[in-house]
């Protein structure tokens, strides 16, 4: 394993067992969660398979199509071997939010207990994990407003930002012009500013929590030779064909597409850029 070690936390109903010592036969949602390069593929199809579950991906790139090697999605041999939900149901020119992550999401994890299956989540995306198990509700979204910042010079962007809440820099990553324009878009639907909503989600997360589902947690420490394995996996991913995959898609890639980590570099090294 590397060094890698796991980690599991349970939580649930109080008024079940406790969930320290809850029988995993009770347990119906597993998650196992990581940074990249951490062996989540490999753990969780010997896992899936150990529990009877099926995958649910929490990874906000791998439900584009066509965007397969950069997202190291489960290829189809794994996925024959093991059901995987929330893979390949996007196009890559549109921007899929967490709102509809969220819907599509929970539809595929009731769908699988429909079926008598446990489900293991695999990711990924921590705010897209929250929004499947988490009693939280996506601020709103709206295409023209956002195209409208995303327009603007991204200093001016932070600029605004900043007059607005001198705190932003704290909870947004400024460097990070997605990121950017969504805290602005946020702020100019609903006024409200990106400290407070930290502070708010903090608030109900921490003092009000009430878990949607009852799961079991488990944290994978990548261990001290990540950045070697990192380094392993990019040079297959180019090995594989990464920048032909980008190459291909080119224009088909929308505002959130072309974010994903990898696709981004490779699109500035197309455009002499980087």
């Amino acid at each position: 394993m590397g060094g890698r070690r796991a980690a599991v936390r349970r939580r649930g109903d109080n008024r079940s067992p406790s969930p320290s010592h809850r029988p995993v036969g009770l347990i119906s949602i597993f998650a196992l969660l990581g940074p990249t390069g951490a062996g989540k593929t490999a753990i969780s199809l010997d896992l899936a398979e150990r529990l009877g579950a099926e995958i649910v991906s929490v990874d906000s790139m791998q439900v584009y199509r066509g965007m397969d090697i950069g997202t190291a999605k489960a290829t189809l041999d794994e996925r024959r071997r093991v059901v995987h939900h929330m893979i390949d149901i996007a196009d890559p020119a549109e921007p899929y939010d967490v709102a509809a992550f969220q819907r599509s999401g929970r539809e595929a994890i009731a769908g699988v207990k429909s079926r008598g299956n446990r489900v293991l989540i695999v990711g990924g995306s921590g705010l897209h994990f929250r929004a499947l198990v988490d009693p939280m509700e996506p601020m709103p979204t709206d295409v023209n407003t956002r195209q409208r910042i995303a327009a603007m010079p991204v200093e001016e962007v932070v600029g605004r930002l900043l007059e607005a809440d001198p705190e932003a820099a704290e909870v947004v990553d400024l460097s990070n012009p997605r990121r950017v324009v969504r805290a602005m878009e946020i702020l100019e639907l609903t006024g409200l500013t990106p400290s407070h909503r930290h502070k708010s989600e903090a608030a109900v997360r921490y003092q009000t929590y009430e878990p949607i589902e009852d799961l079991s947690i488990i944290g994978i420490d990548p261990g001290p030779d990540a950045p070697s394995r990192i380094a392993a996996r990019t040079r297959a991913m180019l090995d594989a064909g990464l920048v032909e995959e980008v190459r291909s898609l080119g224009s088909g890639l929308g505002p959130t597409a072309r974010e994903a980590v990898g696709y981004k570099e490779v699109l500035s090294m197309l455009a002499g850029t980087l």
